[in-house]
This record gives structure tokens, C-alpha cells and sequence, in this order.
């Protein structure tokens, strides 16, 4: 009996250590963290995507049940639509104007905050904070306040200062060049703080020595600026121009909030009309399609970067 008791606890203790040496193998290999990550982005990501290509190929709608293949007829209605290419207009015309504004302003900033720090002034904390918190504010959170902003009347904020000033109530959201207009405002105001810290970041690689020499050869600081500063920041440049590049073509949640597309449609960017065209006309697989396109566009700049990238490394 106490053979066998001997017994069983010897296959026991065995047993113990072969499931605490998997259970180690199992926690140390990188797969075992990894697996909630994948499983994420497989069925949130991947999948989507997926299906949005499979919708793209189909004249699905909300409001009928039945749907057939329809290959690339969905891509050839869009492409001859007039409103797709007033839409592509519109995005063009939305991030071209948004991003040479957040790249100008964000060197701007950039530049007064490096000066500041450079000296040990007062404020260029403060200044860092109040721009970053743009930022971090979501961009339906960010068109309300706007709206709130540019209400057309004496009273709201910036008609009250421009009364006050001694001119008249602007109509920032019922015209529809200035909707289009107080929409890049609020974009820029929002992307801004982006382009600043990438430029900021820049700046920090900029050797002190080169502007200390070229200074004592008797260079302007806009000579400094043009010939030393702008050179050595080109990468962070390309870099930032791509990124808020992809950032403002998919800009959708703070138009939606500030103009609806609106007045007309004088603000619907590409995203806008995607998300009109799924579900306020229901044309399900013609969204999908739209989609696509500008999944094309972001892979394509995606693309830029990367091989930007490598090309950098390699050097």
C-alpha cells in the first residue's frame, strides 16, 4: 500500500513539473502574446476589409434583401459619376489648402518654441500644451466647438469680435466657399500641433555649429533659415507631409460635426459622401467602392513613406 502511495505521487510530482515546463514554454514564447493582438486586427481590421472589397464587386443596398456580382461595373458608375469627381474636387481642394497650412504653421510654432527654449523664456511650455491639446480632442468633440464658434449671429464668439470690430456678421456656414473655408480652419487648427512636434523634433537634430558659424560669417538669420535649417529638416519634412497627407484625406468624424457636407454639398469630402452613400442613399456596395479608391489612395502613400523610409536607412 505505501508502495503504491510512492507510486502515485512520483507520477503526480511528474505530471506537476511536465505542465509548469509547458506552461513556462507557452508563457515565454513571443506567439502567446502576440495571438490577442492578431486575433484583434483579424477580426476588426482584416475582415472588414475583406468584406468591403467583396462589397465592392456587388450592387448591395440597405433596402433590398437580394444582391448579385456585378464585377467592375460599381467602380465604372463611380468613376462616371459627376458627384464623385465634385467630391474628389472638394477633398482635393480641403487637403491641399489643410496641409501646406499645418505644415506653415506648425514650422512657425516649432521655430518660436525652439528660440524659446534655446533662451530659457517663459511661456514655451505653456504654448506646447495648449497647442498639443488640439491634438488630443476628438475631431466630432472638435466640429462642435467650432460650430458653437462660428454661429452666424452677433453673439457668436468670432461674429462678436468682427461686430465689434466694426464689420458685419459673416455667414461662415451658410456660404458655401466660406464653409469650405471655416472647415480647413478647424482642420488646420486640429492638425497643427502635429506638424509642430515632427518640425520641433527636427529642429533638435539642426547642429548648433552650423548656425553659429554661418552667424559669424554674417549670414541673416532668413539666410540661416534658408540654407542650413530647411535642408537638414527636408526628411522630417517629406515625412510630415506624407502622414498628415493620409490623415486628412480620411478626415470625416469633424466635417460631419461642423457642416454635415453642408450647405449643399459644398463640404462633402470623399469620406463625407462614402458615409452618405452607405446610409442615406444605401448604396452599399457603391460605398464600398468609393472605399476602396480611398484605401487605393492611402496605400499608394503609405508606399511613399515606406520606401522614403528604407531609402533613409540605407543611407
Amino acid at each position: 500500500m505505501a508502495t503504491e502511495t510512492s507510486r502515485t505521487r512520483h507520477y503526480a510530482t511528474v505530471a506537476r513539473s511536465r505542465v509548469s515546463r509547458l506552461g513556462s514554454a507557452v508563457q515565454e514564447h513571443p506567439l502567446t502574446w502576440l495571438l490577442p493582438a492578431a486575433i484583434f486586427l483579424c477580426v476588426f481590421l482584416l475582415y472588414p476589409l475583406v468584406e468591403a472589397f467583396r462589397m465592392s464587386f456587388t450592387n448591395m443596398s440597405l433596402i433590398e434583401p437580394d444582391y448579385s456580382y456585378v464585377g467592375l461595373d460599381t467602380f465604372s458608375r463611380v468613376f462616371n459619376s459627376s458627384d464623385f469627381w465634385s467630391m474628389t474636387r472638394i477633398t482635393v481642394i480641403f487637403v491641399g489648402v489643410s496641409v501646406v497650412l499645418q505644415i506653415g504653421l506648425g514650422m512657425i510654432l516649432a521655430l518660436a518654441i525652439d528660440y524659446g527654449v534655446r533662451r530659457g523664456l517663459y511661456g514655451s511650455i505653456v504654448t506646447r500644451i495648449s497647442v498639443l491639446s488640439a491634438w488630443v480632442i476628438p475631431g466630432i468633440v472638435i466640429g462642435i466647438l467650432w460650430k458653437i464658434m462660428l454661429i452666424e449671429t452677433r453673439y457668436g464668439v468670432i461674429n462678436y469680435i468682427i461686430v465689434r470690430l466694426g464689420g458685419d456678421v459673416v455667414s461662415f456656414l451658410s456660404d458655401g466657399q466660406m464653409a469650405l473655408l471655416s472647415t480647413i480652419m478647424a482642420n488646420t487648427w486640429r492638425g497643427t500641433a502635429f506638424s509642430m512636434i515632427m518640425l520641433y523634433a527636427g529642429l533638435q537634430q539642426v547642429p548648433e555649429y552650423l548656425q553659429d558659424a554661418a552667424r559669424i560669417d554674417g549670414a541673416s538669420p532668413l539666410q540661416r533659415f534658408r540654407h542650413i535649417t530647411i535642408p537638414l529638416l527636408m526628411p522630417v519634412l517629406f515625412i510630415n507631409l506624407v502622414l498628415i497627407t493620409i490623415y486628412t484625406v480620411n478626415t470625416f468624424d469633424m466635417v460631419l460635426a461642423l457642416t454635415g457636407g453642408g450647405p449643399g454639398r459644398a463640404t462633402e469630402v470623399l469620406a463625407l459622401f462614402m458615409y452618405f452613400e452607405a446610409f442615406n442613399r444605401f448604396n452599399l456596395g457603391t460605398a464600398a467602392a468609393i472605399a476602396v479608391v480611398m484605401l487605393l489612395v492611402n496605400v499608394v502613400m503609405t508606399v511613399i513613406y515606406i520606401k522614403y523610409l528604407l531609402g533613409e536607412e540605407e543611407f
